[in-house]
């Protein structure tokens, strides 16, 4: 016989097979199949520990148990039960999952820092936005998981098999963007919200690329990136007839601007600015872009 079984908050309690009779009983009677619950569910329950002898599991967990009932109902022919009691399963589950997800020990556990979650990002520092966010997440994650992925990737992660990162963000990981374009058509297109007409300088073009990074950030998990920084921006050094201290102290701003912690959980942007050095073949024939405008010097 069964001494001991492990609770899903990882406990060990007595065994009592009058639960899981119990349990089988219930379950017929919301089918309406009453007539067979006093007979059938000391049988079901026979049956899962004869399973449990069998596999020679010494302390099951609840999950393992309830898994065998399921079984052993479809075994039995109780096909209506056994949906009966899977639906119940799952109902209780997610009454377990929003109970946890709105109890004050979400927030203890952040304050706590008793989640390791609560360092899954290294950037995140612990803080009154680092709390929201957290919360935040929770939210989104459980929503990921009980309405977009399958039960079997939903178990998956949460049993540990693997771990789905960011998994609290409805987005997109990273983004790269087109440089080219906020040079040409400037910073906009949303309607009732600032625009910015395109850059004529060096600062000022630089300055968009901060409130594009800025703005952009929210909308995706990892990093917002603009490529061939240096490519497209040189004709801006020479319009605006920047000396070597000039143009050292227009980047020493920008990075200052892009380290501004503006991102939730008290972030600093996500960002990546990547230079190529010597100009790309498919860009040494393109033409200037200067105030929106292309020129050529």
């Amino acid at each position: 016989m069964m001494e001991a079984i492990r609770k899903r908050d990882g406990r060990t309690v007595p065994f009592d097979a009058k639960r899981i009779t119990n349990a089988v009983r219930r379950a017929f009677q919301a089918t309406g199949e009453t007539k067979w619950a006093e007979e059938a569910a000391p049988a079901v329950t026979e049956r899962v520990l004869e399973k449990l002898l069998h596999q020679g599991v010494a302390v099951p967990t609840v999950e393992e148990v309830q898994d065998l009932v399921e079984a052993s109902l479809m075994e039995l022919g109780y096909h209506r039960t056994a949906k009966a009691y899977i639906l119940y399963r799952e109902q209780h589950r997610q009454m377990r999952e929003m109970k946890s997800l709105v109890s004050c020990d979400l927030i203890e556990s952040y304050l706590n820092q008793a989640d390791w979650r609560v360092a899954e990002n290294a950037n995140s520092s612990f803080s009154l936005q680092g709390l929201h966010n957290y919360i935040a997440n929770t939210a989104a994650a459980h929503f990921w998981l009980e309405r977009v992925y399958p039960p079997e990737v939903r178990r998956a992660h949460r049993e540990g098999d693997f771990h789905i990162h960011d998994l609290g963000y409805l987005s997109v990981y990273c983004v790269g963007w087109d440089l080219k374009q906020l040079l040409e058509e400037g910073f906009g297109g949303v309607p009732n919200q600032v625009e910015s007409r395109p850059p004529k300088h060096f600062r000022s073009a630089l300055g968009q690329m901060v409130n594009f990074l800025y703005t952009l950030q929210g909308e995706a998990a990892g990093a917002q990136a603009f490529s061939n920084v240096d490519s497209l921006l040189a004709p801006f050094i020479r319009a605006d007839n920047l000396s070597y201290e000039g143009v050292r102290q227009a980047l020493q701003e920008f990075v200052f601007n892009l380290n501004v912690p503006t991102r939730t959980g008290y972030q600093t942007p996500f960002t990546n600015v990547t230079l190529d050095l010597t100009v790309p073949g498919f860009m040494r024939h393109e033409p200037a872009v200067i105030g929106g405008k292309e020129t050529e010097f």
